[in-house]
């Protein structure tokens, strides 16, 4: 199954619960984001099954959190609310990428978990969920053809699928949910999606600098991440802890540390100041 055109993650999930759920009306499924690193596969493996046992039992969606290691502003946060099982708690509130004073806040808090974007729910709730946030898209093909083949209800999401916003699961559901949980997950994280993620996971050389596949002399630099063209060769003295990327025209110098609040604002400021032709 693949989206028509891009519409966030919210209308796939609704989209792929339905054709779950004609296949077993009694499955749960799970949403795993692609851009991300599990470190203990048997951590997670385990954290899954429990958590697939909790959305069978219980009509809830359930997010799985980890445990801030920093405060990352390019993360969501996930406060814990009363508990309800063993690692399990109600969601008290999200918060999408806060600046870094409030991360650190959270962090210190010990109340708020990352959201790491995997969640869990039986199909039957899960449906009725998308149907009281989503378009009546999928509804309408039952309506037509509740025994649509797979062929047919393929041809109708190429028709129909543009009629969703480009909205995503966490927004347009588990935010304005009343059902909506958490499980405090312990089997190591990173999203590759921020640089500092990427960081983590890559091998690094003596002095922890991550070089991905660049051409470069360092001298005195530790803790780097840098990224060049073919072709191009980096000297870089006395940097610590930066990011050096280049792609096509442009060229970024930061600090890791605050990247995804200082890749945001640049991208904006970028956008307003030269066009897209630099973004």
């Amino acid at each position: 199954m693949a989206e028509p055109i891009h519409r966030n993650t919210a209308p796939s999930i609704a989209w792929a619960n339905h054709r779950i759920s004609h296949i077993d009306s009694d499955a749960c499924m799970i949403a795993v984001p692609s851009d991300q690193i599990i470190f203990n596969e048997e951590a997670f493996k385990k954290n899954v099954l429990e958590g697939l046992a909790f959305v069978a039992a219980n009509n809830s969606f359930l997010t799985m959190g980890v445990k801030p290691t920093r405060p990352e502003p390019g993360y969501g946060y996930i406060q814990m609310g009363d508990p309800q099982e063993k690692y399990v708690y109600k969601v008290k509130s999200f918060t999408e990428k806060p600046d870094r004073e409030f991360a650190k806040m959270f962090m210190d808090s010990g109340e708020f978990y990352w959201n790491t974007g995997l969640f869990l729910s039986n199909v039957n709730h899960l449906r009725e969920e998308f149907s009281r946030f989503l378009p009546p898209v999928l509804r309408s093909l039952d309506e037509i053809n509740v025994h649509a083949s797979v062929q047919e209800e393929e041809n109708y999401m190429q028709e129909h699928f543009t009629a969703y916003p480009n909205l995503s699961v966490d927004m347009g559901i588990l935010e304005k949910s009343d059902h909506v949980s958490v499980m405090k997950c312990e089997f190591g994280w990173a999203d590759v999606g921020t640089w500092h993620g990427i960081y983590e996971v890559l091998p690094k050389n003596n002095e922890n600098n991550v070089v991905i596949d660049s051409d470069v002399i360092l001298d005195n630099c530790h803790g780097n991440i840098i990224k060049l063209p073919k072709g191009r060769l980096g000297v870089i003295y006395g940097l610590e802890d930066f990011i050096v990327a280049e792609k096509d025209n442009v060229l970024l110098i930061c600090k890791k540390e605050d990247s995804s609040d200082l890749v945001r604002k640049y991208v904006n400021e970028t956008q307003m100041k030269k066009g897209e032709d630099f973004v």
